[in-house]
């Protein structure tokens, strides 16, 4: 997500936290996954940040209504944003969605996708494995072409010509996943659109810096053990983490 938010807004000052002590969150309940998501905004807010991105596909799907009611100051999840650029550009309406347990039981992606356009036929598959698989930097390992031809095989029969990585983890995993899919498939990114839509949003409220071509500045934090971040961050943002701090 920060790489993609970095592209689109380069002037903007970024703190992020990774409860890398407590992940994953896919396999949590709804209550732990709104606590700790409450916890997480709250320290964020120390910061006298601006806007939250709820970077996370899981907690955006189970505890982004309790965090916009609760907290005053404006947020955005993963999954509006995703669901809107799908219905824009498939063909068929048949829209396959990889998530994690927790965010697939929670039914959020196949609401949003009726309440955008209740023609659509959403599809959906828990892929719980691909969440350690690329954080272990096994994207090209023939182990994970076999997990992933084994996740994908359902979504194979459904004739889907649109794919929602509903996990902010499986971009890293896009060369197998689009090798077992093949090249006809539509991918969306949920942290790309997302980022997307934060800048027009800041753009239209008038938040965006007015600090042009200072470039970006971002600051980490983590819930446990920085130098694990940093090795998995790299991967993430395409070049080295420099500070990390734990809280």
């Amino acid at each position: 997500m920060v790489k993609e938010v970095i592209k689109e807004l380069p002037d903007e000052k970024i703190v992020y936290f990774g409860d890398t002590a407590r992940l994953p969150y896919g396999n949590k309940s709804a209550p732990t996954i709104v606590k700790f998501s409450l916890e997480n905004a709250k320290f964020l807010l120390k910061f006298g940040v601006k806007f939250i991105i709820v970077a996370c596909n899981t907690s955006s799907s189970l505890a982004l209504p309790t965090l916009k009611r609760r907290l005053k100051v404006p947020f955005l999840g993963v999954i509006s944003p995703a669901v809107k650029e799908a219905a824009q550009i498939t063909s068929n309406g048949r829209i396959g969605i990889i998530a994690t347990r927790s965010t697939v039981a929670s039914s959020s992606y196949r609401r949003e996708i009726k309440r955008v356009n209740p023609h659509l036929k959403p599809f959906l598959q828990a892929c719980p494995l691909f969440v350690p698989l690329a954080e272990e930097g096994w994207a090209e390992d023939e182990v994970t072409l076999k997990v992933a031809r084994r996740y994908l095989a359902p979504l194979l029969k459904k004739d889907i010509d649109t794919l929602i990585l509903g996990c902010t983890h499986y971009p890293l995993l896009k060369g197998v996943i689009r090798k077992v899919l093949g090249s006809r498939i539509n991918f969306v990114d949920s942290a790309k659109e997302t980022a997307r839509q934060v800048r027009m949003i800041l753009a239209a409220s008038g938040l965006c810096t007015s600090h042009k071509g200072q470039g970006v500045q971002c600051r980490f934090y983590v819930s446990d053990e920085p130098a694990v971040f940093k090795k998995v961050g790299r991967s993430f943002l395409g070049k080295r983490i420099e500070q990390v701090r734990k809280v």
